[in-house]
């Protein structure tokens, strides 16, 4: 059986006996491969830190490969598939989002694909927290005052002060995983809430986190009556003190709630110019360039992004403008970006583990070949698709 965090785990599979499942991963994603060569796989690995050529891809699936690791950076649509029509089993994606598959092309040709949800859930919570604290108390231009001997002496003002977030209210715009987790770890910052997701309201989530507001009041712990409560997207924007977005990516086509450019030049007029934005999401729900004028000019008092409309961020992108440098902070994509979180085998720890676990759960058709109850599966529909086809 599955392992549980922190107790001895096993992989599991219906094939006990040595397996000769083909496999391309387009990216190195550490021992787990070890985990696979271990039951039999051939397993071949793109070298390079970019991605491969897309080319390149279709040739592995071409000469006949069982199995795809990719990531957000590959685009595996109906080329990839229609190269693999005949010997394709599955794709296991190493990342929460898929983005860059595309759903539809994948059911049309039968092929099931996995992503790696939960386990990147406290990792990226605690780096949009750490993104936060880290824009509003200037922790890089202060540091950089240090490494280039510019700190002559302390002054009680001079030359730059930060923001507190004690006391001040945050707005957590998509309330999946991630958001939940980071309002668990705002409570003891003694920050006010405020909720919103396109999708749904979770009121049970709102008034478990108010009793804990309230306990810890009420026993002394904190020193402020703290809140929390669902709002709609304009009344985060013009009351929060911080927004940070973990929504995820879809476009008019996808959804009639869209979130493809939600932070654009009017809804960023809406936030106070004393607030602060942060994005660990996707790149797209943010237009970069009216977060730039919003930048420039001073509507909103900062930023700071894990992700971009183009990845990695392009050298001519307005964002890297020398003047926004103080109330900006730009990361690569590194919110899930911890050992354990990216790399162990484990997987109910790991991505990595996870990834490996969805791939041998589609070579060895685990669960008796249905794919809808394979834990990790995205589009489950496609065994229905199969079973009338």
């Amino acid at each position: 059986m599955r392992g549980e965090p922190g107790r001895g785990w096993l992989y599991v599979g219906t094939l006990m006996s040595k397996s000769s499942f083909r496999i391309f991963a387009t990216c190195d994603i550490g021992d787990s491969f070890d985990l696979l060569r271990e039951r039999g796989y051939q397993v071949e690995v793109y070298p390079g830190p970019e991605a491969p050529p897309k080319a390149l891809v279709i040739e592995k699936v071409c000469s006949g490969v069982d199995g795809l690791i990719t990531t957000l950076r590959d685009p595996i649509d109906a080329e990839v598939f229609e190269a693999g029509k005949d010997t394709l089993k599955g794709v296991a994606q190493y990342a929460v989002g898929y983005d860059n598959i595309n759903r539809a092309d994948a059911n049309r040709y039968g092929i099931p694909f996995t992503h790696t949800a939960e386990v990147l859930t406290d990792a990226t919570a605690e780096f949009a927290l750490a993104m936060l604290l880290a824009v509003s108390r200037k922790l890089a231009p202060s540091e950089e005052l240090v490494r280039e001997q510019r700190w002559g002496s302390w002054h009680p003002y001079l030359p730059f002060l930060g923001d507190e977030v004690t006391g001040k209210t945050l707005a957590v715009i998509g309330m999946g995983r991630i958001g939940q987790a980071l309002i668990r770890k705002v409570a003891g910052l003694e920050m006010n809430v405020l909720c919103c997701d396109p999708a749904c309201k979770n009121d049970s989530f709102a008034n478990a986190m108010q009793k804990l507001m309230d306990s810890a009041h009420e026993l002394g712990l904190s020193t402020r009556r703290n809140w929390i409560r669902n709002a709609s997207l304009e009344e985060c924007l013009g009351e929060a003190d911080y927004v940070s977005l973990h929504v995820p990516l879809l476009c008019a086509t996808d959804s009639d709630k869209p979130t493809y450019h939600l932070i654009n030049a009017r809804t960023l007029r809406m936030m106070k110019p004393t607030a602060y934005l942060i994005n660990t999401a996707r790149g797209p729900i943010v237009d970069e360039k009216a977060l730039y004028t919003a930048l420039k000019e001073r509507w909103i008092a900062g930023a700071a992004l894990d992700v971009f409309e183009q990845e990695p961020l392009p050298a001519n992108s307005p964002l890297r403008d020398p003047e926004l440098a103080d109330r900006l902070r730009l990361f690569p994509h590194f919110a899930s970006g911890g050992v354990a979180t990216r790399l162990s085998s484990d997987p109910n720890v790991g991505m990595a583990g996870r990834c490996v676990q969805g791939l041998i759960d589609m070579m060895e058709e685990n669960h008796g070949g249905d794919v809808t109850k394979m834990p990790y599966v995205v589009n489950k529909e496609v065994f229905r698709a199969r079973k009338t086809a």
